[in-house]
């Protein structure tokens, strides 16, 4: 019995250690661009935010109503926003509207990086604290949601959009979209 009794005491913590190793393995094959979001197909999270430009103006959800847009999260900390922006600016000119959410900044840097840059964003937010980033689920930048015209969220990519990963995928989704 007392034999029974510590190989039951030994084995506890050798299970519990090998279920743990198990999760971490797991982890190395994630890719990180592939995180689901729990908000696919729901509304945009409600909240209240300036303009990046203007304090004294504030947005709210209602802005994501009307037509299927992309919401890029960007920062000018972020060396692969600036990578990202010259394919935003593109996008912008062929007709894609395009919601920019400056995403735990500094409001002067961002208003220099689009003067200097060109601005592809309809609307610009200023996500300072990051609230409605968290409320989005946002890692880091740069993230991309595609809201449909209900301003349901129906996708969301993680890291730069660009020519390639447009024309491979990104495209049909943002298309397929009402």
């Amino acid at each position: 019995m007392v034999k029974s009794k510590k190989i039951l005491t030994l084995s506890v913590p050798l299970v519990i250690f090998l279920i743990a190793c198990y999760f971490l393995f797991q982890g190395l094959y994630t890719d990180p661009r592939k995180l689901e979001s729990t908000l696919i197909g729901q509304t945009v999270p409600e909240f209240t935010l300036q303009d990046l430009y203007d304090p004294d103006k504030q947005h709210d959800a209602s802005i994501f109503k009307g037509q299927k847009l992309l919401l890029n999260v960007w920062a000018t900390w972020c060396p692969t926003c600036y990578a990202e922006h010259q394919f935003l600016t593109k996008l912008a000119g062929q007709g894609l509207y395009i919601i920019g959410m400056d995403y735990k900044d500094n409001r002067i840097k961002a208003i220099k990086w689009l003067t200097d840059l060109k601005d592809p964003y309809a609307i610009s937010l200023f996500d300072k604290d990051g609230m409605l980033g968290l409320d989005l689920g946002v890692y880091g930048a740069p993230e991309t949601f595609f809201i449909d015209s209900k301003g349901i969220i129906q996708y969301r990519h993680v890291g730069d959009l660009n020519d390639r990963n447009w024309q491979d995928k990104l495209s049909a989704i943002f298309d397929n979209m009402e």
